[in-house]
């Protein structure tokens, strides 16, 4: 059974964090609370920074107009959130931040598909999709906070990014009128890199699931602070954080050739 369905009460720290025992429902492999306790998962918590860093990159960047004028949009606001959200959750280990986590992470999805969903529609189908995504996402997540059955926000989470998939590889490889072809190569490129680096996060955070005695072991060998590097759903965090917002930069490209096609 996957350390996710339960907890490690009987780590030596478990149970003396600064916000009581968990009360989430999913718990990993890093040793609850072994390094302070403000932060359940130090390396689960300090790996989201990445988010953040790639949000604020974007804000920032060309195009900011100063620390309080960042240049934002619905993608790096949610990559953002997810950053500041699943941060809380890996340092409380609280069933609210578990929820405030995983809502986020439907977010950043959302954006990206509010983003290329309706890519060269009419504007009226357009403006339907858009408002079809802007009323499922708060709709599906009353629903899931209402249950709280977690496999209903894996379900709706793989199924978003099986879509953005698809949808990517209608874009680049199959859409009439077809973008420039050197921009759909360049965009094909980087967008199965980000692909390569979102599954092979999946593949670790799994490793991480199955495989945590072993992993434990291995890291006790190591030890500190090499065994870090051996903290997997960490290496989750910062691989999904380089994919998102390399397949953000590519939507936003989209746009930028959408908009210079219309003023032609």
């Amino acid at each position: 059974m996957g350390h996710h369905n339960r907890h490690f009460a009987g780590d030596p720290t478990a149970l003396s964090g600064a916000y009581g025992p968990p009360t989430s429902t999913a718990n990993f492999c890093e040793e609850d609370y072994v390094v302070t306790r403000y932060l359940a998962e130090f390396i689960n918590a300090l790996t989201n920074l990445a988010y953040v860093y790639f949000a604020l990159r974007y804000m920032y960047g060309p195009g900011s107009r100063g620390l309080l004028s960042p240049r934002w949009d619905f993608m790096s606001a949610s990559l953002l959130v997810l950053g500041g959200c699943s941060f809380l959750f890996h340092a409380t280990l609280r069933h609210y931040m578990q929820f405030a986590d995983e809502l986020s992470m439907l977010g950043v999805t959302w954006s990206v598909l509010q983003g290329t969903m309706p890519v060269r529609h009419s504007p009226t189908n357009a403006r339907l999709i858009s408002a079809g995504l802007a009323l499922f996402n708060p709709l599906f997540s009353a629903f899931y906070v209402w249950t709280g059955e977690i496999i209903y926000h894996y379900t709706a989470f793989g199924a978003m990014i099986v879509l953005i998939t698809l949808r990517g590889i209608y874009l680049f490889y199959y859409l009439e009128p077809a973008f420039p072809e050197a921009k759909r190569r360049s965009w094909r490129f980087r967008g199965w890199r980000a692909l390569f680096a979102f599954v092979f996060g999946y593949v670790l955070w799994n490793i991480d699931l199955e495989f945590c005695a072993e992993l434990r072991d291995l890291r006790e060998h190591v030890g500190l602070p090499w065994a870090w590097l051996l903290e997997l759903h960490g290496w989750w965090h910062v691989l999904t954080a380089i994919g998102a917002s390399q397949f953000m930069d590519i939507v936003r490209e989209m746009h930028q050739e959408l908009s210079s096609e219309k003023e032609e």
